[in-house]
């Protein structure tokens, strides 16, 4: 695995902790700005983003610059001690720019021009709005790109969205032609064109998808997809140029997301891709803490999959950059965290591999639409509410992980995560059509590890498989064969492998593999799946493993068995007394497949005999139940051993060995509680080099 470069997060080796400041909506405050900079010190925070959206602040009209105001803003963060994270400010545009050059603005699927307005709201691919974000960037750089507070360049912000518009269409006609090798018969052959009479006689007759004109062609809809993400990271790569070119020791993010609703990885772009071009990962975090419809450790074990997603895309820390310390204001409810929550959630993720807790926001903001999302400073403008105090003890516990700052977390476990497998089952027109949920299966898979406290690398294909004893690769729908080949090769050199149902169907044009399964997998795993029964909500049907029962929900699939070995067997419906679950030892490893969804149970029991067979538990010094997290990170001489309570009742934990608490000093030995939403750090001599 690649070395983490400390210079990617601070040269000072210390946490962050502030968040997004947006002075400019203050200006006329100068007793605001002043209270700020006394804050920020009481906050014990250390870094701030800024300049995000003040394109209008910083060019008032075309030409017209005030930078005064953000030289001030940066000399009063530096007197603190402070550190900024200096947004290029793409994601808002100014009125001015809009009026003058129309051609800025999105259109919609439906071809409809849009309005000024929102945020995002412009074209990837107009030249003019890329001259005039490198124009400002290039300014922002020569200005400050020495100064001594600029920490990093935080580029834009949570790029999002598509345009349709003329020139988007004529960017996508030539990324086809170079894709495909200015072959137009090679991409009706990928699109499988003769269906419908969709036949393209010209590239010009090619148009992005939408419900006025063509949605169901599933190779085009997936190539404009991969499109999107290509363009996308172009607006980037010519957002970051002048920067690169001013400051080239000052390293570049522009912030990730996740889909909230139900806190899966952000579907809209393929990140894999994206984290190629970015010096360190950074990601905003909104999970519905206290929700109705999930235990805490339930919510907890979606965070920990996302972090360990995105820790995993370059194999080293990432940075939270954005998170509430109290509520949002986007929530269908928007519940304020409960005393403890917030300590407790900031260390989760630090747990996970960040080396910080940024917030958006500093301070509220007194009108428009993000008046009541939560800040570090509330409308009250006071330091003595209970947000403020909490944010307050999350910076002292901060302070005193500095040492945590750039350790890693190795893993002998892998899921495969596939932005492509994902576009291209969600438009699969087949199985079940509200039931597929690739990336909550994914987390159900991760479950197990994330309870008995072993480490997971969550991986995407460009990964190298051969770093793992164990890799899972649950509804891999979309599959090339040149990853069958890299799969295949990983088993035959030793490694396990766990392959689930709904899996190696299409290849990476969404075109089906003729012949029955591929003949690698069949020939890695002894089976052939020959039917995926999908069933009703209320439907069920059950598998017998170990001698136990396990329900069966949505995918059960019936296997012709070609040398593999019955673990599990169906034992209801037509496929009653077949296998559901088998085992292949192919050349020095092994392969199992699991081909029904089955329930948490099972899991459970599933992977705890791999976890037995293969070695996979970890000697933590410390013991706790399934809802108390304990997550390592390690250096070359210590384990820092964060211990978590998921629940809302105290928990027991056990300190088999001595470990002092890197909070009180203290030593933390024998049993004892830890209280509702609790949280110990401790430092330990290295326990494992597994």
């Amino acid at each position: 695995m690649r070395n983490y470069d400390k210079k990617y997060v601070s040269g000072s080796k210390s946490m962050l902790h502030g968040g997004d400041y947006n002075p400019d909506q203050w200006l006329d405050r100068p007793d605001v700005l002043a209270d700020d900079v006394k804050y920020m010190q009481l906050a014990h925070t250390n870094a701030f983003s800024i300049g995000m959206f003040s394109w209008s602040s910083l060019e008032s009209e075309e030409g017209v610059y005030h930078f005064e105001w953000l030289d001030d803003i940066f000399e009063n963060i530096h007197q603190i001690g402070g550190k900024i994270l200096l947004a290029t400010p793409s994601g808002a545009r100014p009125a001015w720019l809009s009026q003058e050059y129309p051609e800025v603005l999105r259109v919609n699927a439906e071809r409809q021009k849009q309005l000024h307005g929102g945020r995002h709201n412009h074209c990837f691919t107009s030249k003019v709005y890329r001259e005039k974000t490198q124009q400002i960037n290039r300014m922002l750089a020569e200005r400050y790109g020495k100064h001594p507070a600029l920490l990093m360049w935080h580029v834009s912000n949570e790029y999002g969205g598509e345009c349709h518009c003329d020139q988007c269409q004529s960017a996508f006609r030539n990324w086809l032609k170079e894709k495909y090798n200015n072959d137009l018969q090679s991409l009706n052959n990928a699109w499988w064109t003769p269906f419908w009479s969709h036949t393209y006689s010209d590239w010009s007759q090619i148009e992005s998808p939408s419900q006025i004109g063509e949605k169901e062609v599933h190779g085009l809809n997936l190539d404009w997809r991969r499109f999107v993400t290509d363009q996308t990271i172009s607006f980037y790569k010519d957002e970051i140029a002048p920067l690169r070119e001013v400051t080239p020791d000052v390293p570049v993010t522009t912030n990730f997301m996740a889909d909230t609703d139900d806190l899966i990885p952000f579907q809209g772009l393929d990140y894999s891709k994206f984290a190629k071009y970015v010096d360190v990962v950074t990601w905003d975090a909104y999970p519905a803490w206290h929700n109705d419809w999930e235990t805490t450790a339930d919510l907890a074990m979606k965070v920990g999959f996302i972090d360990d997603l995105y820790r995993s895309l370059k194999q080293q820390p990432f940075l939270l950059l954005e998170s509430t310390p109290s509520q949002v204001n986007w929530h269908k409810v928007n519940k304020a965290k409960r005393p403890g929550m917030h300590l407790l959630s900031a260390m989760q993720m630090v747990a996970h591999g960040s080396d910080s807790i940024m917030y958006f926001q500093w301070r509220k903001s007194r009108g428009s639409s993000e008046k009541f999302h939560g800040a570090v400073v509330d409308h009250d403008n006071s330091t003595g509410n209970r947000v403020f105090q909490e944010v307050a003890k999350v910076g002292e516990t901060l302070e005193k992980l500095n040492s945590v700052v750039g350790t890693n977390r190795p893993a002998d476990v892998a899921i495969l995560y596939d932005w492509d497998s994902n576009w291209a089952l969600n438009d699969a027109q087949g199985f079940g059509m509200e039931t597929k949920h690739y990336p909550q299966t994914l987390q159900q898979h991760y479950r197990t590890f994330w309870e008995k406290n072993i480490p997971v690398d969550v991986i995407t294909k460009e990964n190298d498989f051969m770093n793992y004893k164990l890799l899972i690769v649950p509804m891999l729908y979309l599959v090339s064969e040149e990853t069958i080949a890299r799969l295949k090769t990983f088993v035959a050199n030793g490694g396990t492998l766990i392959m689930t149902y709904i899996s190696g169907i299409v290849n990476e044009n969404d075109l089906t593999y003729l012949g029955g399964w591929h003949s690698d997998l069949q020939e890695v795993f002894g089976i052939n799946p020959i039917e995926t029964d999908t069933l009703y909500p209320k439907d069920k049907n059950h598998v017998s493993y170990q001698n136990e029962s396990y329900e069966l929900k949505d995918y059960a699939t019936i296997l012709d068995m070609k040398g593999a070995k019955t673990e599990g067997m169906y034992l209801e419906d037509f496929y009653a007394n077949t296998s559901a679950v088998t085992s292949h030892s192919y050349k020095n490893g092994k392969a199992y497949y699991i081909g029904a969804r089955l329930d948490k149970a099972f899991h459970e029991s599933f992977y705890s005999t791999l976890i037995e067979e293969l070695d996979l538990e970890e000697d933590l010094p410390v013991k706790s139940g399934k809802s108390v997290s304990v997550q390592v990170r390690r250096d070359n001489k210590n384990d820092y051993i964060f211990i978590m309570n998921f629940t809302e009742k105290p928990q027991t934990v056990n300190f088999e060995k001595k470990v002092k608490d890197m909070i009180t000093g203290e030593q933390l030995k024998g049993e004892m509680q830890l209280e509702k939403y609790g949280v110990k750090i401790g430092i330990s001599p290295r326990q494992s080099t597994k």
